[in-house]
């Protein structure tokens, strides 16, 4: 198991085309790769800050969907709408 968190900070007047663009990624992922089980969209207090915590099978996985069309269809239709984006990888201790 490998797992991604994501926390984005969305420019409060790209939020509105943002949050779906997030949803197709993410609802993407699941459907067309194998190795993402998991892929949740949340927010907070803060209306312009939203968190992903997504889940893979290895590393591979992970890779493969960095490396989709879809992911880079993703992330090029958003930089411009991001201030700040903070990534972290975990890989599973105890199996």
């Amino acid at each position: 198991m490998y797992a991604v968190t994501v926390t984005f900070r969305v420019a409060p007047d790209h939020l509105e085309a943002f949050l779906p663009l997030m949803v197709e990624n993410a609802q993407t992922s699941l459907q067309q790769e194998p190795g993402c089980h998991q892929f949740d969209i949340c927010r907070g207090d803060d209306p312009n800050q939203v968190f992903l915590y997504e889940i893979y099978e290895d590393r591979a996985a992970f890779d493969a969907h960095l490396a989709s069309a879809h992911f880079k269809s993703f992330d090029s239709k958003v930089a411009d709408m991001i201030e700040e984006k903070t990534v972290a990888l975990f890989d599973e201790v105890i199996r």
